[in-house]
């Protein structure tokens, strides 16, 4: 099964970024070093990204902007019927992806075992070097006056020098 990892998104500044690298693996061989995992949803007014399965995530994308149709864009409202269908549903629990999603107002982390999840610091990361870019982004947020993005893109580069998965084809969304 391929694996795509890490993500991160920040909410900093009044703005939210959200980065992915572009590396996909089948266990321990690369497969794909630019790939996209990160989206602008609902008419640009959301961004989601993913880390684990690919064909997993794509599926969970595809769920996900319709239940953003469905809820007229209602980010809090769409993570959670997705986080219940996900869960209630036999198919969808198979499913090994993990989704970031965001809005002007709200950063979730949805689960297949039914998790929403708000973090505390407005820092969410997933994937294989996801605690290495969470850590990297608290401590630039802490320690520097710079941007959501540039926080991103630094806490992006740190995890990449340190987790095998993660590479430097960095892609970027800002809202």
């Amino acid at each position: 099964m391929t694996h795509a990892t890490t993500v991160i998104c920040i909410r900093h500044k009044g703005k939210i970024a959200m980065a992915g690298d572009g590396q996909v693996s089948i266990g321990e061989t690369i497969l794909k070093k630019k790939a996209n995992k990160i989206r602008t949803l609902f008419k640009g007014k959301v961004i989601a990204g993913f880390a684990g399965a690919t064909s997993d995530a794509f599926a969970l994308f595809s769920r996900f902007e319709g239940k953003l149709e469905e809820f007229r864009g209602n980010l809090s409202r769409a993570a959670i019927e997705l986080a219940k269908d996900w869960r209630m549903d036999k198919a969808l629990r198979r499913l090994e992806a993990l989704l970031i999603v965001a809005d002007k107002d709200n950063s979730f982390l949805i689960s297949g075992t039914g998790d929403v999840i708000e973090p505390d610091d407005g820092i969410i990361a997933i994937g294989s070097g996801g605690p290495f870019a969470l850590a990297a982004a608290r401590a630039l947020i802490k320690y520097t006056d710079m941007s959501a993005k540039k926080i991103a893109l630094e806490a992006m580069k740190i995890s990449s020098d340190i987790d095998v998965y993660t590479n430097k084809q960095i892609s970027i969304e800002e809202l």
